[in-house]
């Protein structure tokens, strides 16, 4: 958008906007559907990955997903009022469990230790529907294989309180991409599983997977698998190319022509080599924008890539363009699936020494959310 005043365009800036994507999200869960027999549970944790849990939730059940996994039962109320009526389960619950809740609004509740299912028996007025939660060898949460007799007894005791409707557990190594990397878990599931049926317990959903083991080791599938960072483009195990589901953009706030020797940003680490246009951009670590970054990181502006020079600021940082002059106003393409110029999450996480996982929930709520 652009005015004139006196014969002079002026260009407008737009705020720093993150745009979700559902045609990708509705791509990646169409991949993972083709890999598996099992039913998809699209995991929408940190209000999905930062993109927000409705929309991805929407897209995901859209492209097929059937459940709906969350962190917190309260975080399935806002699904909820949503409209979303697929299965939810809750596995993390960090600040304990709302039994009433979690009734009222169908969330199912994964337990993993004998502690959390009496505390949760007790606290229940009605039924709450629970999934076991196993150790199967990550030592970060879920039930050890000793205590798991005692869990079976105590739900044994609570019945008419709580369900027992499910089994699950995580897989520690998935990422590695190789089903013998996590045969062992595999095994320790088969073993909880078939003690809970032996019990009395059933039907079961059993599930183990999340979205590297569901795109490459069929024996971790089960009954449903759990897609999360799939969702969003993120395939831990680097073995499928996912599509993107997001496009972050903010405009030039400014633009400078400076001559060879020129330092750039706080303590002036980078100096200009030679005579070139510098650009900056209205986002900084405050938004997202990793402070440690490599030389090679850069952002797309009208089709080229540009490096970022200097340090990244709270609010802002600063691109060489060379010998183009940017108008104020033009438009920078931070991350998308485009390809090319644009950069992708992988390449920001590449450049921070970290994963793609940090780099999109770490983007902040000073950047827009929108829907293409």
């Amino acid at each position: 958008m652009s005015a004139v005043i006196e014969g002079v365009a002026l260009s407008r800036l737009h705020a720093p906007t993150l745009t979700v994507l559902p045609t990708g999200v509705a791509a990646n869960v169409a991949r993972v559907r083709a890999s598996t027999g099992a039913a998809v549970m699209a995991v929408v944790k940190a209000d999905g990955y930062g993109l927000g849990a409705v929309p991805i939730a929407r897209a995901a059940v859209t492209a097929g997903a059937t459940w709906l996994g969350v962190t917190d039962a309260a975080d399935a109320v806002e699904l909820r009022e949503a409209g979303l009526t697929e299965p939810i389960l809750a596995w993390l619950n960090p600040s304990g469990v709302d039994a009433r809740l979690a009734h009222e609004h169908r969330v199912d509740i994964a337990v993993g230790s004998v502690e959390e299912l009496r505390q949760l028996a007790a606290d229940a007025a009605a039924p709450v529907r629970v999934h076991l939660h196993l150790d199967t060898g990550m030592a970060r949460g879920g039930c050890p294989a000793e205590d798991w007799a005692e869990l079976l007894r105590v739900a044994r005791s609570a019945r008419g309180r709580i369900e027992v409707t499910g089994v699950m557990g995580h897989l520690p190594r998935a990422d590695a991409g190789d089903p013998c990397a996590n045969a062992a878990a595999v095994r320790r599931l088969r073993q909880g599983r078939d003690a809970v049926l032996r019990a009395g317990f059933g039907p079961l959903t059993v599930h183990l997977a999340a979205t590297a083991g569901a795109l490459t080791d069929p024996a971790t599938h089960f009954d449903l698998v759990r897609i999360g960072a799939g969702l969003v483009g993120i395939d831990p195990s680097e073995t499928t190319a996912l599509a993107g589901a997001a496009r972050w953009t903010a405009s030039v706030v400014h633009s400078a022509r400076v001559p060879a020797g020129t330092p750039v940003g706080y303590g002036g680490d980078h100096v200009a080599e030679r005579a070139t246009h510098l650009s900056v951009i209205g986002v900084g670590y405050a938004d997202g924008v990793p402070r440690e970054l490599s030389p090679a990181a850069g952002v797309a502006i009208e089709g080229a890539r540009h490096p970022i020079v200097g340090r990244v600021s709270m609010d802002q940082i600063v691109v060489d363009t060379g010998g183009t002059a940017v108008p104020r106003g033009a438009e920078a393409v931070l991350l998308g699936p485009e390809g090319g110029a644009v950069p992708s999450l992988q390449d920001w996480a590449r450049w921070a020494g970290t994963i793609p996982h940090t780099i999109l929930t770490g983007i902040g709520p000073r950047v827009q959310r929108s829907i293409a």
